[in-house]
């Protein structure tokens, strides 16, 4: 099983026709928030000590977001040759997560999650 973010996986998501070509028994679990999380927590933390308003200015919110266009995960997925499913409770995602143990080769389960940063009241976040 293979574990990725959304952000990273926009770096890496070629690695997903890797899987399919030479048939991989890998499970990715993409962890959808819809945002670069990781950054979008190291600016929180650099703003929470700045002295100054104490939050993002709409354009650096808008650049750590990723809607408008928000990825279709599932769809690349599929247009890579990997098959996939999307999932939004963790009842869902240990129902996928049997069926593509149970299937050999590549599997991609997107599982849409909360911000592991919320955005602070106020900002464009």
């Amino acid at each position: 099983m293979s574990l990725e973010a959304d952000g990273s996986a926009l770096y890496t998501i070629q690695a997903l026709w890797t899987q399919a070509r030479e048939q991989l028994d890998v499970t990715t679990v993409l962890l959808n928030t819809a945002a670069y999380a990781i950054l979008r927590m190291e600016l929180a933390r650099t703003l929470a000590g700045d002295g100054g308003a104490g939050h993002a200015g709409e354009r650096a919110a808008r650049m750590l977001d990723l809607s408008g266009p928000t990825p279709d995960f599932t769809a690349i997925s599929t247009g890579l040759g990997v098959p996939a499913t999307r999932v939004s409770t963790a009842g869902e995602l240990d129902q996928a997560l049997r069926r593509a143990y149970a299937e050999p080769g590549p599997h991609l389960i997107e599982a849409i999650v909360p911000p592991v940063v919320s955005p602070p009241s106020g900002t464009a976040w």
